[in-house]
């Protein structure tokens, strides 16, 4: 595993985010939270930080970031797309989706695009079952994406 070198102006905002938490060991998943605002992605040498300021194990912090879904150590694209493979979801093709977006992007289910440009994700319901299958690219919701969809999707994103 490669070791990243963090920006000295970001590990300071991360340290001012554990003392807005008064360094709270009980305030851990909100300075998860904000440390991934903040570096897009929580990958070790932050959750030893975190660890360290909040008085807690690595193993400890390590565990509730791989036990939350929200939470990733892997960097985002710029635009991350997400499938939903719900129920709903499922039922109504959202495989045939994900396959077309690893087609089009060339990259599988939990990696990113050379260009840093789009990351391809899964997750369960998102609770727009009427609109099924849904992909969201970052906040943005798209309903009833058939395959042939995806290609219109990508090219709204890739300018």
């Amino acid at each position: 595993m490669a070791i990243i070198k963090l920006s000295e102006s970001k590990l300071n905002e991360l340290r001012d985010v554990c003392k807005s938490f008064n360094n709270d060991k009980g305030e851990l998943i909100n300075v998860l939270h904000k440390a991934q605002g903040i570096f897009g992605y929580l990958p070790a040498e932050v959750q030893e930080v975190i660890a360290k300021e909040l008085s807690i194990s690595v193993a400890h912090v390590y565990g509730v970031v791989t036990f939350y879904s929200f939470f990733t150590m892997l960097p985002k694209g710029e635009h991350p797309v997400s499938i939903c493979l719900g129920t709903a979801c499922y039922v109504r093709g959202a495989e045939k989706v994900i396959d077309e977006f690893k087609r089009i992007l060339n990259i599988g289910v939990g990696e990113t695009t050379p260009d840093g440009k789009f990351s391809l994700a899964c997750l369960r319901c998102v609770g727009a079952c009427g609109l099924a299958p849904v992909v969201l690219v970052g906040e943005k919701v798209y309903g009833r994406v058939a395959p042939d969809g995806v290609k219109d999707i990508v090219a709204e994103y890739a300018k």
